[in-house]
């Protein structure tokens, strides 16, 4: 059975490719799946939303109430509450790992977290929600580090790694030096959108 299937259909009816595999997928069919996929046009603003919302969720990889408590906590942040809901998900330990460059799709990066491969500040962490703050260390364990995976990620074949994050690739390390910002975030989202659906 072909898993990536069901990602690339998701891909196609969120307009976004959610993983490597799916991008060739996508560029040959940029629209919804199903026979009415080309045809959809007209969208009310509550779809447009509610859409975007979707978007935001699936490329995290995370629940409903996930995203709905990363929204409240932006919200009482007092700044942009867009911008803080994506540097909140960004925090995410699971993020964290993908951004690293020690895996290749959030999906990955979950998983290597919850099989206990990640340690931050030396402890093992296997919660993908796991909020890293700056100065933390995030490392791929010891013990975990000549597995394939990791020995493929070490080779920098993930490598794209934003500013916030000062990644050792040899050691599988990344320290956290400060908050992303907005601009070196990866994510394909209108967030403003997204703050107009929770606030509706």
């Amino acid at each position: 059975m072909n898993t990536s299937r069901p990602k690339v259909r998701r891909s196609r009816a969120l307009g976004i490719p959610l993983t490597p595999k799916c991008v060739s997928y996508f560029e040959r069919r940029p629209y919804p799946p199903g026979e009415h996929g080309r045809k959809r046009k007209n969208t009310s603003d509550y779809k447009t939303r509610l859409l975007e919302k979707q978007r935001l969720r699936a490329q995290y990889d995370i629940s409903e109430t996930q995203l709905r408590r990363a929204f409240d906590r932006a919200k009482r942040t007092g700044g942009k509450t867009g911008e803080a809901l994506i540097t909140d998900l960004e925090s995410r330990l699971d993020a964290t790992v993908l951004r690293a460059g020690f895996a290749r799709t959030i999906y990955q990066a979950r998983q290597t977290v919850t099989h206990q491969h990640v340690t931050v500040n030396g402890r093992r962490v296997d919660r993908p929600s796991y909020s890293v703050q700056p100065y933390d260390v995030v490392a791929i364990a010891e013990r975990s580090r000549a597995k394939p995976p990791f020995q493929v990620a070490a080779s920098g074949a993930h490598a794209t790694a934003p500013a916030y994050l000062e990644v050792s690739l040899g050691d599988l390390r990344c320290t956290v030096a400060r908050r992303p910002r907005r601009e070196e975030v990866p994510v394909v989202c209108e967030e403003q959108l997204v703050v107009e659906y929770y606030s509706r």
